[in-house]
């Protein structure tokens, strides 16, 4: 019986290094007239949906909510809805994003300007800021018109 937690464990531990993966999670946040809620990051260029990483022993969901939590000041309200599991490999191997809509919520604060989140709003979503980044917009296409989902990110 020892032997086989052994066994297991060193597969487990090359699985990871041979197979390794990233996961993020990311919440399309709307609110009732319609509009998106998008962060602008002091570490790159553009409006993003709020979100982050997922960290080690943590689900996707707790990630989702931590995150909208910190960047947003959002507080989740019953469970989001799964929109999509998107490939995000240009940017890293194995890298893949989570992306969740978020229809109830609530924001007792909206947290101060930082170099994480220097900015953030909820804006019409056919009124997207400028430097909107694409994958926002795809996504917001795919939910908003129906459009079908494309696996990468």
């Amino acid at each position: 019986m020892a032997d086989n937690r052994i066994v297991r464990k060193a597969l487990q531990r090359y699985w990871r290094l041979s197979r390794g993966l990233t996961m993020g999670t990311q919440g399309i946040v709307l609110d009732d007239e319609r509009r998106v809620l998008l962060v602008r990051h002091g570490y790159r260029a553009g409006w993003h949906f709020p979100g982050g990483g997922v960290e080690k022993n943590e689900t996707v969901i707790t990630a989702l909510t931590r995150e909208l939590h910190e960047e947003a000041g959002v507080v989740v309200e019953g469970t989001p809805e799964l929109l999509g599991i998107y490939a995000n490999f240009r940017v890293f191997p194995n890298d893949h994003v989570v992306v969740y809509v978020v229809r109830r919520w609530q924001r007792p604060i909206v947290p101060a300007p930082s170099f994480e989140i220097q900015e953030q709003g909820f804006f019409p979503i056919d009124a997207l800021p400028e430097a909107t980044v694409g994958p926002a917009r795809r996504r917001l296409t795919e939910l908003i018109e129906g459009k079908p989902r494309d696996p990468a990110w």
